[in-house]
């Protein structure tokens, strides 16, 4: 399967990786090869991470305070949210 971004993912991933690349060089880099890591067990494994509510699960990381928020389509995953742990946890609600 492949994995699609809702636009706001999409810029919360590329946020996150400027904001790592700028606290130390190669960080970013080292998270988004992380988030990629994610994206690939996800599309091999939908089923693998617990629902979150409703069809929507998450899969969490590590290595850094993040969450994949995601639904399985017919065809393909879709990634409602990269999502930071530690700030307001309900924000992607909107994206619904």
């Amino acid at each position: 399967m492949t994995c699609t971004l809702h636009p706001e993912a999409d810029r919360e991933l590329r946020e996150a990786i400027a904001y790592y690349e700028m606290r130390e060089a190669g960080l970013g880099t080292e998270f988004a090869v992380e988030v990629c890591a994610a994206l690939g067990r996800i599309a091999d494994h939908p089923n693998a991470w617990p629902v979150l509510e409703g069809d929507l699960r998450r899969c969490l990381r590590n290595r850094f305070p993040y969450g994949l928020i995601y639904s399985i389509e017919p065809d393909s995953i879709f990634i409602l949210a990269v999502m930071h742990l530690h700030r307001d946890p309900d924000y992607w609600r909107q994206r619904l």
